[in-house]
Parts: structure tokens; sequence; C-alpha cells
């Protein structure tokens, strides 16, 4: 029997509400940030859930440990602040990563990358919040403009924040440089104000610039 190169398999994202994405290949699925501006059953289906951080529009215990309580062999992998919220309740099934870890979940290969939030204020401490790049495609950065040391296919761009600016989100993603972004942290982004982000990044981000309705999907 001749060999044969095997392709990579294929990559479906779907956008969830804010700052939650679903990602699934080969039948399983992996989702990241089920927080509290997401679906009530955005973690429900996982094998493996990602938390960037502990603000309740990312991290949702009550989502958590639906999802957790739904499949007894998924699984969290998150940092500190977030795992000594729950490891308690699902001893062996919750995770506490950092800047620099990899690792492999449900057939996908996880890069952590960063170390904290983005600024929103001076006066305010900076909590922690890392960001993830999955399949060495995806990445996925929390609430911050981090720039990972390899080339992002995909960026998850947060496009609308307290803590940002969209002179800041036009420069991330010319830092970047993906081939595409798909916006992300934008459930306060009123539909007045979609279209002026729509055509600011699009004009001068230099990338491919896409924005999905929640539950609707494309392959990546």
């Amino acid at each position: 029997m001749n060999a044969q190169n095997s392709e990579p398999s294929a990559l479906t994202l779907t956008k969830k509400s804010h700052s939650c994405v679903r990602l699934e290949k080969d039948g399983r699925t992996l989702v990241i940030d089920p927080g509290g501006f997401s679906e009530q059953d955005a973690a429900i289906g996982a094998e493996a859930i990602l938390v960037t951080h502990e603000h309740p529009d990312h991290f949702n215990e009550e989502r958590l440990r639906a999802g957790l309580e739904a499949d007894p062999a998924a699984e969290i992998w998150t940092l500190r602040s977030v795992a000594e919220k729950l490891a308690a309740a699902f001893p062996g099934r919750v995770h506490t990563i950092g800047h620099g870890d990899t690792f492999s979940v449900a057939g996908f290969d996880i890069q952590v990358h960063g170390e904290l939030h983005a600024v929103i204020h001076p006066d305010l401490p900076r909590i922690t919040n890392v960001g993830y790049l999955v399949d060495g495609s995806v990445f996925h950065p929390g609430d911050a403009l981090t720039v990972p040391e390899q080339p992002v296919d995909t960026l998850l761009l947060p496009v609308m924040a307290p803590w940002s600016k969209v002179s800041e989100v036009v420069d991330y993603l010319r830092e970047v440089k993906p081939r595409r972004a798909i916006d992300i942290h934008d459930a306060l982004l009123t539909d007045l104000a979609r279209p002026i982000y729509d055509t600011t990044i699009g004009n001068l981000a230099g990338a491919g610039h896409a924005r999905l309705a929640p539950g609707e999907s494309t392959g990546v």
C-alpha cells in the first residue's frame, strides 16, 4: 500500500455571543470564553473549555458548570484565578495553565500567550489574562492585545471594549498581520455603531475583516 500525505482536518468556527467561540474538528468540540453575555448553553457539548480570564463576560460559573455536568468527561483549562473557583467542585477536571504552556485537548493543539489584561485605567489593578492559539492557526487574545511570536492565520479581534479604542484595534490588527480577522468582544457594540467600526477597521487594517452573527459558522 502506498503511503499518502494526510490533509489537515477541517476546522469550523462558530461565533457565539460576545467573546465566546466554538471550534469543531473531526466531530470534537472546543469552546472558548462562555461568559455571561454568551448563550446559556454555550459550553454544553464541549469536550474542552478554555477561559482567558475572570471577568464575568468571559467567565460565567453557571455556564461552565452546565458544560461539565452535561459531559462527565469535559474539562477546563484556564489561569489560576478562574481554576480556584471551580477545582473543588470538579476535581481533576480543571487545569491551571499560563504563558508559554502548550497542551493538546479534544484533538486540538493549544499554545498559551500573554499574562495580563489590557489597562482599563491606571488606577485599576491589572488582572491576569491569557490568549490561546489553536492548531497554530486561530488566536483568541481574551482582553488583551497580545501579539503571538508566530504567524496567525485567523485573529479573533476584540473590536469594542472599555479598555480600547478603534485606533488601537486597527494597530493591533496591523501588528499581528493575520490572513483575516473575525470580530469578537462585540456585545456592547450597537447596531448604530457597527457600520462605523466595520468601515474603519476594513479600510485601515490591511487584512480581511469579517463579522459573524451569533450562531453563524465559517471554515478556518
